[in-house]
C-alpha cells in the first residue's frame, strides 16, 4: 500500500542536457521517488529542500511532460535519451498515470534512441514498444540478500527485477545491469557480486558498476543502517570509497575478474580520467 503524497506540477521542458556518459539528454516524468532508497543521492541534485526532506513520501508529477517532450523533440538534434536518470520512471504511480509510456511512444515516433533505468517489473507493460528497437533497459541490482530490503524499503524485490530482466532479454530487448551502489561490508562480498554477474551472463546483459556516492545527505541517511552492520562503519566509509583506496581497487578488481570468468562486458559507471587510470590496476 502506498503512503506517498502526490503533487501535480507543470514543467517548462521535458528534456535536459545529460552529463552521464553516453547520454545526450535526460528525461524524468516524476520528481521524487517512492522507492525511498537510503543511498539515493538524487535529493542533493534536485535543489528542492521539501522534496529532499520527504524523499520517498512526496512525489511531484509533471502532468504536462508528454506535451513538453513533443515540443522538445521537434527542435532537438537526435541523441540518446536516458529515461529515469534521477528518479525511477516506473514507480508505482506510473501504473495508473502512464506518463512514462506516453513519453516512450513519442520518443519512438521521433526515432530517438532511449536508455531506461529502473527497479520495477512494470517496464514489461511496455514490451510492445521496447521490442521495436532503439531501446535498452537496465535494472539496478544492489544486493540479492536481505540487505536489499533495508536499503531499498519500497522498491520491488531483487527477485522480481531478475525475472523481469530475463523476460526482456528473452524477447530480444537489449539489457544491462547496474550493480551499485557498492557499500563496504554490505554488498561487496563475493557471493553477492558473483550472483549478479551470473545474472548478467545468463541474460547476455552488460554490467555497469559504481561505488556509493557520498553526495550531501547520503551518509546521514545511511548512518543508522551502517552502524547496525558494523560499529563505526559510517566513519570508515568515506576513506574506503576513495578512488585511491586499496579497498576500492580490490573491489573493482574482483568485479572485473568475475566478469571475465563469465564473459560479461563490464565497465565502471564513470570511467576514470586519464590521470586516474593507473589507479585501477586491472
Amino acid at each position: 500500500m502506498s503512503f506517498a503524497e502526490y503533487v501535480w506540477t507543470l514543467c517548462q521542458r521535458a528534456l535536459s542536457p545529460s552529463g552521464l556518459p553516453g547520454l545526450s539528454y535526460a528525461l524524468n516524468p516524476y520528481q521524487g521517488c517512492e522507492h525511498g532508497c537510503l543511498y539515493c543521492y538524487s535529493p542533493s541534485l534536485l535543489g528542492d529542500k521539501a522534496l529532499a526532506q520527504r524523499w520517498g513520501s512526496l512525489i511531484r508529477v509533471k502532468e504536462n511532460v508528454a506535451e513538453k517532450l513533443q515540443e522538445d523533440l521537434r527542435k532537438k538534434r537526435r541523441g540518446q535519451v536516458g529515461v529515469g536518470t534521477v528518479t525511477d520512471p516506473y514507480q508505482p504511480l506510473e501504473a495508473r498515470l502512464g506518463l512514462t509510456r506516453r513519453c516512450l511512444e513519442l520518443l519512438s515516433a521521433y526515432r530517438f534512441p532511449v536508455s531506461i533505468q529502473t527497479k520495477s517489473p512494470l517496464v514489461l507493460r511496455d514490451l510492445d514498444l521496447l521490442r521495436q528497437g532503439r531501446f535498452d533497459v537496465g535494472f539496478t541490482l544492489t544486493a540479492v540478500n536481505e540487505s536489499a530490503r533495508s536499503l531499498e524499503p519500497k522498491a520491488p524485490s531483487p527477485e522480481a527485477r531478475l525475472q523481469a530482466l530475463e523476460s526482456l532479454a528473452s524477447e530480444g530487448v537489449e539489457t544491462w545491469i547496474f550493480l551499485g551502489p557498492i557499500i563496504p561490508f554490505v554488498n561487496d562480498d563475493e557471493a553477492n557480486l558473483s550472483c549478479i554477474v551470473k545474472a548478467a551472463a545468463s541474460t547476455k546483459s552488460s554490467l555497469i558498476y559504481d561505488r556509493l556516492r557520498l553526495h550531501p545527505g547520503v551518509l546521514e541517511s545511511l548512518r543508522v543502517f551502517l552502524e547496525e552492520v558494523k560499529p563505526s562503519l559510517a566513519e570508515q566509509v568515506p576513506r574506503l570509497l576513495s578512488t585511491r583506496s586499496a579497498y576500492w581497487r580490490e573491489v573493482e578488481g574482483k568485479i572485473q575478474k568475475l566478469c571475465r570468468w563469465e564473459g560479461v562486458r563490464c565497465e565502471p559507471a564513470f570511467p576514470p580520467r586519464p590521470r586516474e587510470s593507473k589507479l585501477l590496476n586491472y
